[in-house]
C-alpha cells in the first residue's frame, strides 16, 4: 500500500469538517508536550487549540493524548494518527511548493539532519552560506545518528539528510556530495606513533577506541582476521573530538575522517597517520524523499557544500551545475 493510500485511509475516518489546522495542532502538542506551549507555537490561544483537538478526537472517536500526564503523552492509537497527520501536512506543503514561483522556491523553511561526524565540518559553513547568499531560507540543522535520520526522513520530519552514502533505501533518493579518507590518530604513548603510516593488520595489535555501541575499545575477540577490520568494525560515528580526548588521556588509537583534520590544533598534527593496505574511505551524500519537489532548494544545498569541502574531495562525484529531480 502506498503512502498516499495510508493518508487517504486515515482521512476517510474523519468527516469533511476536519481541517489541516487540527492536524498541525496535534503535531505541535506531540512535539512540545504541553498544550500551552503548542498553542504559543501555533499562534493561537490554549482554549482554541484544546477545543479543536477535542473536536478531532470526537470525530475520530479515539483518544489521541493522555492529559493526566505532565507533559502529556500520546496514546497508542494517537501515535498512528499523528504519524499519518505528519504525512498529510507534509504532502499538502509539497503541493503548495509546486505552485510557488521560482523566487519563492528559494525561500522558506529548510530542515537538514546530519550525522555526528559530518555536523562539525559542514554545519558552521552551511549557516554562513545561507546567511550571506540565501538569507530568505530559514535553516534548521539537527545532529543525529543515521538510523534516526532515515526514520525522520520517511516521516517527513526533516527535509534532507547528510549521511554516509549509499543508503540503498527504495523510498529515498541520494546524491553523492564528496569522498574522504580515514586516518589514524595515534597517542605518543603507542608504538605506532613512530611509524609514518599504519597498516590495517597492525590495528589488531593495538588498542583502538571506537564509538560503535558506545565509547569502548574494539573487542579483538570478535575479529577473526585482518580482513574483518573494516570501517563498520572500527568506526560507526560519534564526536571525533571526544575520541581524540580519550586517546590523549588513555593512549591507543582512534579513527578520524579526513574532513576533521583541519579542525585539529597544529600541536597534535604529528599524531595523524595515514592508514594503508587498504586505505579506508567513505562517501558523504545528500538524501531526501522520492516525492521531494523543491528542486531549487536541493541544488542550493549541494552547491553550498561543494564550496565548503576541498576540491580533491569532489573527484568522481556529481559535478553538474544543476541537478533535476
Amino acid at each position: 500500500m502506498s503512502q498516499y493510500n495510508n493518508i487517504y485511509l486515515c482521512i476517510d475516518k474523519i468527516n469533511k469538517e476536519m481541517t489541516l489546522q487540527q492536524l498541525e495542532y496535534i503535531i505541535a502538542v506531540e512535539q512540545h508536550g504541553y498544550f500551552v506551549n503548542a498553542a504559543d507555537a501555533c499562534g493561537v490561544t490554549q482554549s482554541t487549540l484544546s477545543l479543536m483537538i477535542k473536536k478531532l478526537e470526537e470525530e475520530l472517536d479515539i483518544k489521541i493524548f493522555n492529559r493526566d500526564t505532565h507533559p502529556v503523552t500520546v496514546t497508542e492509537m494517537g501515535r498512528k494518527v499523528i504519524d499519518e497527520a505528519k504525512m498529510a501536512v507534509y504532502h499538502t506543503k509539497q503541493l503548495l511548493e509546486l505552485t510557488r514561483t521560482e523566487k519563492e522556491q528559494s525561500s522558506g523553511d529548510l530542515s537538514i539532519a546530519m550525522t555526528t561526524t559530518v555536523a562539525p565540518v559542514l554545519m558552521p559553513g552551511l549557516f554562513h552560506y545561507m546567511r550571506t547568499k540565501n538569507a530568505a531560507i530559514r535553516l534548521r540543522v539537527e545532529e543525529m545518528i543515521t538510523a534516526t535520520i532515515i526514520t525522520k526522513l520517511k516521516k517527513a520530519e526533516v527535509d534532507m539528510g547528510i549521511i554516509t552514502y549509499p543508503v540503498t533505501d527504495p523510498d529515498l533518493l541520494e546524491v553523492p556530495l564528496y569522498h574522504e579518507r580515514f586516518f589514524a590518530y595515534v597517542s605518543p604513548q603507542d608504538a605506532l606513533y613512530q611509524a609514518e603510516s599504519v597498516e590495517r593488520k597492525h590495528l589488531l595489535e593495538h588498542k583502538v577506541w571506537t564509538m560503535k555501541d558506545g565509547v569502548r575499545l574494539i573487542d579483538r575477540s570478535k575479529v577473526r582476521s585482518e580482513e574483518e577490520i573494516t570501517y563498520d568494525k572500527l568506526y560507526e560515528g560519534g564526536r571525533v573530538g571526544i575520541l581524540i580526548q580519550i586517546v590523549n588521556e588513555n593512549g591507543g588509537i582512534t579513527i578520524v575522517p579526513e574532513s576533521h583534520l583541519h579542525l585539529l590544533p597544529e600541536t597534535v598534527k604529528d599524531r595523524i597517520k595515514p592508514i594503508v593496505n587498504p586505505e579506508p574511505q567513505r562517501t558523504i551524500g545528500l538524501v531526501f524523499r522520492k516525492d521531494y519537489v523543491h528542486e531549487r532548494m536541493m541544488n542550493i544545498v549541494v552547491k553550498a557544500i561543494k564550496t565548503m569541502v576541498p576540491s580533491e574531495f569532489l573527484d568522481g562525484v556529481i559535478r553538474a551545475d544543476y541537478l533535476r529531480l
